[in-house]
């Protein structure tokens, strides 16, 4: 079972054009789904979650981290 959490967050007004943009172009898209791409890709670059650690924790964690990636990435809406 997958649990979601709202966040508010500012950011630039050039980002949120060019966002817009982009979502005004793929309509398949939504907002949500891009900050969950964009967010779990930025964890598994930069460490979020340590693919190489030993602990179990963080292996799941990471493995966590990936299939948000990866279910955001090949989300179809119906």
């Amino acid at each position: 079972m997958s649990t979601t959490v709202s966040i508010l967050a500012e950011i630039p007004e050039e980002l949120h054009e060019t966002l817009q943009s982009y979502l005004e172009s793929h309509p398949d898209w939504d907002q949500d789904r891009v900050f969950a791409a964009a967010l779990s890709l930025f964890l598994l670059q930069n460490g979020g979650s340590d693919r190489q650690s030993s602990s179990h924790s963080e292996s799941h964690r990471y493995r966590s981290t990936a299939k948000v990636y990866l279910n955001a990435l090949f989300q179809h809406s119906v």
